[in-house]
């Protein structure tokens, strides 16, 4: 139960409730947040904290709370929301934030993303290890009895955040305008059910030209439906069958701590991350001409293609949130999208948030006649594999090997291996973090050339 190096990962903390950890160890983690910040941020004054619906978040929310009020910081409880809200509260408010989540894990599964003042993110070295020894530390000093009582003066309010989180992305995007749209949302029961209704429902403070079609708000962290992963196909089948039952002009659908936002077209085929990147690339270059997008490398060709096309500047970033933040901030980024269907703004303290990035899509649908398999053609020039994961013992043994077996590509080690060919098709290969696992992004001109490719390099990694 004590040993906190399982649960805190490169970029949060997750792990079984109560196997894992528990609301001891939450609040321990509360504590040791506040030590770091008093520590490498002393100017902090207070901590605000969200949860989303999962059965055990108000708990370890609150046990985490009485931790950081231990150590002299004051709480601001925002209650539940997404990821993003929390990500708003804490640009706004301009305070360290903690979200109580585990994503689109399963339901026996909690965690924490954790954040400095403006939204900035923290991962293992920029805090997340010092973190996790103070907490360790703590579990240590304190046996099985809580850490300490609220130091005295520390004070907890509560704070309503989601009508101004609603009211900030409708300042950002202006929806008032467009043609009338059906859209079919799935929120997959998770943190959308919550806020799809306050930005562009019937509980939003304006009325907009939109007709939403709910599927699965009910806020329920069992996940009674299917898992809140739009990434997995088997997950956007409802959601597929269900805009072309109603005739819907679009389907979007959310993962649970709706950061991550999945897009379906009239006809009930995805839209693919790189498209949706390209596509909100191209607003942001019209209202910021010149400026910088980052998209990772595993973004579709296009992706790069289409931000020099609109005057933009690419650049290739590595996979992961943490990269694509840091490049942001180090480049003034106006804009940063991830095949993963995570997309990160400026103007949102260069955070990710699933719910400005729909609200681009039905910005740019509604603005013109077009259907959006028509409008969305555009951005979709080549044919992608995919990921597709392989166990491999030896990771850097087979890069190397499939390497050797294409010596006239141009190689490149940005992020594991990647073999660019002369058409422009190219294969992609990195080693999960954790597992014994290679990942596999193969992209090319055409559907023949991609499989081919594709069989090609999946027989020499499983062979």
């Amino acid at each position: 139960m004590s040993e906190l190096s399982q649960i805190v990962k490169a970029y949060d903390i997750r792990g079984v409730v109560p196997d894992q950890w528990d609301e001891r160890v939450a609040e321990a983690l509360g504590a040791g947040f506040a030590q770091f910040l008093a520590s490498k941020h002393p100017h902090s004054t207070s901590v605000v904290i969200a949860h989303d619906m999962r059965a055990t978040s108000p708990g370890m929310s609150a046990a985490f709370a009485r931790g950081v009020l231990s150590e002299g910081l004051g709480v601001v409880e925002a209650g539940l929301g997404s990821t993003d809200m929390l990500y708003f509260a804490a640009g706004t408010l301009d305070l360290p934030g903690a979200m109580f989540t585990a994503s689109h894990n399963p339901a026996q599964y909690n965690g924490i993303k954790l954040c400095l003042a403006g939204a900035k993110p923290i991962s293992q070295d920029s805090g997340l290890n010092e973190i996790r020894d103070n907490a360790q530390r703590i579990l240590d000093r304190s046996g099985d009895g809580p850490t300490a009582d609220p130091a005295p003066g520390a004070r907890k309010e509560r704070r309503e955040v989601l009508a101004d989180y609603a009211r900030y992305l409708r300042e950002l995007v202006d929806l008032r305008g467009i043609r009338p749209l059906k859209v079919v949302v799935d929120a997959g029961n998770g943190m959308g059910g919550y806020t799809v209704p306050a930005v562009l429902g019937d509980q939003a403070l304006e009325a907009l030209p939109l007709t939403i079609v709910p599927l699965y708000f009910e806020l329920d962290g069992s996940f009674p439906n299917h898992e809140a992963n739009p990434l997995e196909p088997k997950n956007l089948v409802d959601l597929q069958h269900a805009v072309v039952q109603h005739g819907a002009d679009l389907g979007l659908a959310f993962d649970g701590d709706a950061d991550r936002c999945f897009v379906i077209d009239e006809r009930g085929e995805p839209v693919s991350p790189s498209a949706v990147t390209a596509l909100v690339a191209v607003r942001e270059l019209a209202k910021h001409p010149g400026d910088t997008v980052i998209h990772n490398l595993i973004t579709s060709s296009a992706v790069p293609e289409i931000i020099r096309e609109n005057g933009g500047t690419p650049v290739r970033s590595r996979v992961g949130h943490s990269f694509i933040k840091a490049d942001m901030a180090r480049t003034n980024a106006v804009f940063g999208g991830e095949h993963s269907a995570h997309y990160y703004f400026r103007e949102f303290w260069f955070a990710d948030t699933g719910m400005l990035a729909a609200m681009h899509v039905l910005a740019a649908l509604g603005g013109q006649p077009e259907p959006l398999s028509e409008l969305g053609a555009a951005f979709e020039r080549y044919v992608a594999s995919g990921e597709i994961n392989s166990t491999v013992q030896d990771q850097k043994a087979k890069q190397q090997e499939v390497r050797a077996a294409y010596p006239d590509s141009v190689v490149d080690e940005l992020d594991g291996l990647t073999l660019t060919f002369p058409d422009g098709a190219w294969i992609n290969l990195r080693a999960s973090n954790t597992e014994p696992l290679l990942r596999l992004n193969v992209e090319a001109p055409t559907a023949t050339r991609m499989a081919e490719l594709r069989d090609e390099a999946l027989g020499l990694i499983r062979r």
